[in-house]
């Protein structure tokens, strides 16, 4: 391949890194979210805790749903980047159509978007 010639899209041993790093990702996010779930759950059978200060308790069981959100909101993401990898368009910027750089897929598995294409999406949003 010539040098100035960019790839088109990761190889397949590449794309099962990623996959390899996205079900390790997904494991410990369902954790995470089953963990905030039993927490709440707990939290409104428990005499005790109903006993303590009203407000804490809301608040505390607020900011609980809100990580379980989070955390669900990551899984959905990190499954859908599993479909780019089956059907092999996985790390390619939905802008710019140029491969996002490795380090970047590592960092942030779920990314639909290069740094080029996130900047080209926020000036498209200060435009409108």
């Amino acid at each position: 391949m010539d040098k100035k010639q960019e790839k088109a899209r990761y190889s397949d041993q590449e794309l099962q890194e990623f996959k390899e790093l996205i079900l390790a990702k997904i494991e410990q996010a369902s954790e995470n979210y089953k963990r905030l779930k039993d927490n709440i759950m707990f939290d409104e059978s428990n005499p005790t805790f109903k006993l303590m200060e009203e407000g804490a308790s809301t608040l505390q069981k607020e900011v609980s749903s809100q990580q379980a959100e989070r955390q669900l909101d990551f899984i959905r993401k990190l499954q859908a980047a599993l479909v780019r990898i089956e059907n092999k368009t996985y790390g390619v910027c939905r802008i710019t159509g140029k491969l996002i750089p490795k380090e970047r897929l590592l960092a942030v598995p779920h990314a639909t978007l290069s740094i080029e294409g996130k900047e080209i999406e926020a000036q498209r949003k200060k435009q409108s």
